[in-house]
């Protein structure tokens, strides 16, 4: 995209926008057309003022790619960022200026669009001039301030007091795919619907019909729906997160799942007893070594999995590993109905672990895109469903998916697997937990896996500044008031108690009586029409705090950041509602096998292959490129694919549109690539 001639063409529009709605006094919407001249003027503005930034962004952010071939890093992503604002403002401005004198001219709506994206504009100038500062202050090629903790404070200072409703409201989504907008609108929808209701005791069926029901304000009034999705994203606490994401977990929702994805002979759940392993070295087969199981926080404890096998293996079908089977009832084809024709055992196996910040979300939730890699591939994959934070923070986790790996190598046989060849899969979360534990395999002295394909991984679990790290400022899927929550919850540092954690993972409500979701039912049909009465109305415990009433945001004229980080004369907008982001400096989320990128080369050196899939529109895009570019430097086999106009957790959405289908792919080819690739080491026996 040639950006200059973007900035020629905003800069022309401006021009014909303001000719034409001051040179006509006839117009029959005076005041309205008085605010588009002012919004339009104001975009000219920032347009002017941007231009010099970018160019000079645009001549050296090549040099923070991993390579010549892999373009990709936060700079670029917030050029791109503009640039979609840019063409959006253009595209509109053109209708304006050829429309405006037409009947059925919307002036009202048209001007309230223009003045929204006047809103993000400015908010995206500052973003870029946050990001010079980055660009200033950081070693040459380097994305994060990893030792400068004033840029970091700075950075979540202006987070806290930034205006970003104006990026959930009608702008929503403007710079992922055009297919992906919809769904992030509904999302949206469903969370601030979702926040008044939150609370409340009613099962989990009613509680979503009445979200349902009073979704309608949010629908016909984007300003509203962006005020309260910053208010939630802002300082809601952690479980409104849990219970809101945990939904993906219902019956309802996972049965349109199951129907929409690929059939498969064998899922069901798994629940391993906390027995110690013995497993060979890896430097000498006949010496052993003993894993015990996870103790952290509340002793030993079972580790639960879930089998996917799109094909019926030998093993699958064995009394030792139904033994262990929690599905209640057993799989009817356990029962009643004759095991198809059994194949041999599969070379491969996928270990997968799943992501959700570390709070939320089970295999279940993942199983989608598991049922097509298990047919895809042909491979048995077992998901492992570790323990949850807050109530399990680390390091329980980490021993709970370390043990379920040493756990399959020595059960392969089970799992309708030879393990000649294993690959660690996981998303974000996940995918931290495939590094972490293949650096525990490594300290350990076992057999490592043959490849890592990690899709957008957390590898600084810190709220340190980088380029991508910005655009939690505007991400509606990963603000960092929820990423420090859950990076928090991870560490540790924000939970009163521990706790055992339950990972049933779906919503235990759903099976409250019928006279009870009638009841809910009522209330919501009750409380929706009250809305379009009252749309200010805010009902629960989720409703605005006395004297944070929504109001349109506002120029500050004291400048928060400290040292002068915006040019003499500009200031971003400032939110009536301000954030509290918890500290993630302590010494926890600093440790290696919490944030792999701090790792000191000597646990990362003898890792396996590990596949990195980034995505362009993700703020953790930094997180891959570093740790790509460190194991690189290493002589580590490393490589990068970075997937354009996509948001984090593009694989759940996979379903949803081409371009994510497109990057799912990409992981799959990743995973064949392991598979597929040259052993590294002999065929080791699976002990007696």
């Amino acid at each position: 995209m040639d950006f200059k001639a973007v900035f020629a063409a905003l800069e022309a529009v401006c021009e014909e926008n303001i000719a034409t709605l001051c040179g006509h006094s006839d117009l029959p919407y005076g005041d309205v057309a008085s605010r588009l001249v002012t919004a339009i003027t104001q975009i000219q503005g920032h347009g002017r003022a941007l231009l010099p930034v970018v160019s000079g962004l645009t001549l050296v952010y090549h040099h923070y790619d991993l390579d010549e071939q892999t373009p990709g890093n936060g700079y670029r992503t917030l050029v791109k960022v503009l640039l979609s604002c840019l063409l959006h403002i253009i595209s509109k401005g053109r209708y304006i200026a050829s429309n405006c004198h037409g009947a059925f001219f919307r002036a009202d709506h048209n001007a309230s669009e223009m003045e929204a994206y006047c809103s993000a504009l400015c908010q995206l100038r500052a973003l870029l001039y946050l990001a010079q500062k980055l660009l200033h202050d950081n070693g040459h090629g380097e994305l994060y301030a990893l030792q400068d903790g004033e840029l970091s404070r700075r950075f979540v200072q202006e987070y806290t007091s930034m205006h970003k409703a104006c990026f959930y409201g009608r702008c929503l989504g403007f710079q992922f795919s055009p297919t992906l907008r919809p769904f992030l609108q509904t999302v949206v929808i469903s969370m601030v619907s979702y926040g008044e209701t939150y609370g409340k005791q009613q099962s989990g069926i009613g509680m979503a019909a009445l979200s349902l029901l009073t979704s309608g304000k949010y629908v016909i009034d984007p300003e509203l729906r962006g005020a309260e999705f910053e208010r939630i994203t802002q300082n809601l606490d952690l479980q409104f997160w849990k219970s809101f994401w945990n939904l993906t977990e219902s019956g309802f929702i996972t049965g349109f799942s199951r129907i929409a994805s690929n059939p498969v002979q064998i899922n069901f759940t798994l629940t391993v007893p906390p027995i110690p392993l013995r497993l060979p070295l890896a430097s000498d087969p006949t010496l052993f070594t003993t894993v015990s199981a996870p103790l952290a926080h509340w002793g030993p404890g079972p580790v639960h999995m879930r089998l996917i096998s799109y094909e019926f293996r030998e093993g699958q079908d064995s009394q030792e590993l139904l033994a262990l089977s929690r599905t209640e009832p057993p799989p009817i084809s356990m029962t009643s109905i004759p095991w198809p024709q059994r194949l041999p055992p599969s070379p491969w196996l996928i270990i997968h672990f799943h992501g959700g910040g570390f709070v939320a979300q089970t295999s279940k939730s993942h199983e989608y895109y598991l049922r097509s890699w298990s047919k895809d591939l042909r491979v048995p994959i077992l998901s492992v469903d570790y323990s949850l934070s807050p109530e399990a923070p680390f390091p329980r986790a980490l021993e709970e998916c370390f043990y379920a790996y040493c756990w399959a190598l020595n059960n392969c046989h089970l799992l309708g697997s030879t393990a000649e060849k294993i690959c660690l899969a996981g998303d974000s979360a996940g995918g931290n937990l495939c590094i972490t534990v293949s650096m525990k395999a490594l300290t350990n002295g076992i057999r490592v896996p043959d490849g890592i394909m990690a899709a957008y991984p957390a590898t600084l679990l810190t709220t340190d500044a980088s380029p991508s790290r910005l655009l939690t400022l505007i991400d509606p899927l990963l603000p960092l008031g929820v990423l420090a929550k859950c990076l928090s919850a991870y560490a540790g540092t924000n939970s009163q108690t521990v706790q055992r954690s339950v990972s049933s993972g779906s919503l235990s409500a759903l099976g409250r009586d019928t006279a009870l979701l009638l009841s809910d039912l009522t209330q919501g049909a009750s409380n929706w029409l009250q809305s379009f009465l009252d749309p200010t109305r805010f009902t629960g415990p989720a409703r605005l705090r006395p004297g944070s009433e929504i109001h349109r945001p506002h120029n500050s004229s004291t400048n928060t950041t400290g040292p002068r980080d915006y040019p003499e004369g500009f200031e971003p907008l400032r939110s009536q509602c301000l954030a509290f982001v918890h500290s993630t400096a302590c010494p926890i989320i600093k440790n290696p096998f919490v944030s792999p990128l701090l790792a000191p080369n000597e646990l990362l050196r003898g890792l396996p292959p590990i596949h990195i899939v980034a995505s362009a529109l993700d703020a953790l895009l930094d997180d891959s490129v570093m740790f790509a570019k460190k194991l690189r430097n290493m002589g580590q086999p490393v490589s990068l694919t970075v997937a354009e106009d996509l948001p984090h957790g593009f694989l759940s959405l996979s379903q949803l549109s081409r371009e994510t289908e497109v990057a799912s792919n990409t992981c799959v080819e990743r995973i064949r690539e392991i598979f597929q690739q040259n052993d590294r080491t002999p065929l080791r026996k699976r002990p007696n």
